[in-house]
Order: C-alpha cells, then structure tokens, then sequence
C-alpha cells in the first residue's frame, strides 16, 4: 500500500499540492448554486460607478489610477486568490522526494516508513489546508481587500453576486454597496501592489507563518515517532490523540507586528471606502452598521484565509487600529496615509497606541 501511495505522489511532482489546493477551492467554490456569472444589469451599474469612485480614490492618495476592475464569480476570486498566497506559502512547503530506501525495506522499518510518509504527505496537508480555505472564503468575500496581504498584479476583481447578496440581506441600496466596494478594492489594491510596501509586508508575513507552522511541526515530529505497529494502529484507531498537548503559539513579536500592520491596513481601507461613499451619496449610517455585522458575524470564511498567514482577525488590536486611523482621520485627514505607499509606511506594534508618533516618523522621513 504505501509504496502504491508514494509511487503516486512521486508521480504528480513537486506542484502537487498547489494541484490539490485548486481542485479542492474551485470545488467548494462552485457550491450547490454552480456559481453563476454576474447579472449583466448589476456589472453595467459597477461600470458606470467605477471612474467616479476611481477620481475620488486619485484625489485620496494625489496619484493617477485607472478605475479598471473585473466582475467575478466565486471560482475567479477563489483563483486569484490562491495566485496570490501561493508565493507567500510556497517557502514553507518541502517538496516531496521518492523514499531512498526501497519500499521492502521500510515496511521493515517503521519507524522510516512513517518518516517518510510524514514528508511525503506534509505539503499535500497543506495544500489541503489553503484550497479548503481558498474555497471558503469566496463564499461571502466581495474582493481581494478584505486580506491586507502583497499582490502578485493589480487586477481587482470584484463577486457581484456576494455584493448584491449582502444588499439584500441587509436592506442597502445596490449603489451604496457597490460604490463602498469600489472604493475599498481600489484603496487596496494602490496600496498592496506598491513594491515597497508589499516587501514591508512579506518581511513580516514570513515570520508569521513560520511561527503559524510550530504546531504543524510538531504533529509531523509525532507521526516520524511511531516506530511499531501498535503504534501505528493507535493512531488510526485514534488520530485525534495525536493532538493532545499541542498549543498554538503564544503571541511574539513577529504575530504582533504584522496585526499591527494588518489592522491598520484594513481600518483604512474601510474608513476610506466609507468617505468616498459618504462624499458620493451622502451619509450612509445603515451601511456602516450593516459592514460592522458582516465582519463581525459572517465573515468567517476570511477570518480563516487571514489565520492561515498568522494573522488574528479578533483582539484588543483591532480597536487600537480603528482608534489608530479615526485620530489621524480627525487630526490630518486621510491623506495622511499615503505614507502607505512606502516602505517605511507600515505601523509597528508600539506605534499602533500613539499615532501621532508614526505620523511624526512618517512625515519627516527622508522618504517623504
């Protein structure tokens, strides 16, 4: 049997679990409805919003941008989005080898047997992993920018379908969301494909998850321990013991710097849409309480896309984040933020309590 398996994975090489991710995301993201494309109706109103939305967002930031975007269904975002989190999670993935011994010879050895079929099998349980959130988070998701995550490219793509969905379950006007929606993908998307920041944020991204993978690790380390066959019985009789004793890493600097920068990314994103919207159609208080519920109560198809990059999507920092952005909003207009735009741009975790300290660092820096 296991020589079966391995000569199996052998064959589908080292882009296997990447393989596996997709089949999995694409099959979840289909869903029982089959996915279907956009109504033509709901795109042309997009279109027809999207450059003034796009003026405002130019004005924001004192830069030029096209209002380009593209109306998806769940599979397309679903893609891009594996696209985009396949370089963030390819470094912590080993590619697996053929076993070195020959497979008579580990049946012998057990110990060996499962070392190997832990290696083996550990960047498949990955990208099992990635496609079963890939596949949720589409779900609901309207677009790219509710993860504060580096881009590949600048393609904004939007699930009208899932916006049109959440106008109704909240009772909005289909404008008011699309305009919110708009303004919060092009906001995040300026911002997350500036080299400078996206290589702030990788820096950070990548200690997150490899602190992310500790328990992991330590599963993999258990299965390489069994080395009799009773043991192994033990394991399929009971898998679940095999996580007895195993934690989540406490918070350490490196999950604490990048919420902070999350946080924060994602506070303005919002706060921007919400003034672009505002400055549009005027005040839209229902629309702002309706998206505090959505991310409150059903937005856990991104709550899981963001912990699998070590990122909390609960704390005491998301408050901090929402101060942080108001007090600056008040004081110096978001305009300030286009210190975002740099590498030098991001809040550290100290700074996510005394923003008027980041603003100082930001304004007089020499990159300014």
């Amino acid at each position: 049997m296991f020589g079966d398996i391995f000569n199996i994975l052998g064959q589908q090489g080292p882009d296997a679990w990447f393989d596996t991710a997709t089949q999995l995301a694409l099959n979840i993201a289909r869903g029982t409805d089959g996915d279907p494309n956009p109504e033509p109706i709901e795109r042309q109103r997009l279109e027809e919003l999207a450059p003034l939305v796009g003026r405002h967002v130019d004005a924001l930031f004192g830069v030029s941008s096209p209002p380009v975007f593209t109306a998806v269904n769940r599979s397309a975002l679903t893609t891009a989005a594996l696209t985009q989190w396949r370089p963030l999670i390819a470094p912590m993935i080993t590619s697996p080898e053929t076993p070195g011994e020959d497979i008579d010879q580990l049946d012998q050895n057990p110990n060996a047997m499962m070392a190997q079929m832990a290696s083996t099998l550990g960047p498949l349980f990955t990208g099992f992993q990635m496609g079963s959130v890939a596949g949720h988070f589409s779900e609901r998701a309207w677009s790219l920018a509710v993860l504060p995550l580096p881009r590949e490219d600048d393609a904004r793509l939007l699930v009208v379908n899932n916006l049109a969905s959440f106008a109704e379950a909240w009772t909005l006007e289909h404008d008011e969301v699309f305009v919110f929606a708009l303004a919060q993908e092009f906001v995040a998307s300026l911002v997350l494909t500036q080299p400078g920041t996206g290589d702030a944020l990788r820096a950070l991204l990548f200690d997150a998850v490899r602190e992310a993978t500790i328990a992991q690790g330590d599963l993999l380390t258990r299965l390489q321990s069994i080395v009799n066959p009773e043991d192994l019985t033990s394991f399929i009789n009971n898998p679940e013991a095999l996580l007895d004793g195993i934690e989540m890493p406490e918070e350490t600097d490196a999950t604490r710097a990048i919420n902070a920068a999350a946080s924060v990314l994602l506070a303005f994103f919002d706060a921007a849409a919400f003034e672009i919207t505002e400055a549009i159609l005027g005040p839209r208080p229902a629309l702002v309480e309706a998206y505090r519920r959505h991310r409150h109560s059903d937005a856990r198809g991104e709550d899981a896309a963001a912990a699998l990059f070590g990122i909390s999507t609960q704390g005491p920092h998301h408050e901090l984040a929402h101060e942080f952005v108001t007090t600056l909003q008040r004081e110096h207009t978001l305009k300030v933020f286009d210190a975002l735009l740099r590498v030098d741009g991001l809040p550290s975790s100290s700074e996510l309590t005394e923003p008027e300290a980041w603003y100082e660092r930001v304004t007089n820096s020499p990159l300014a």
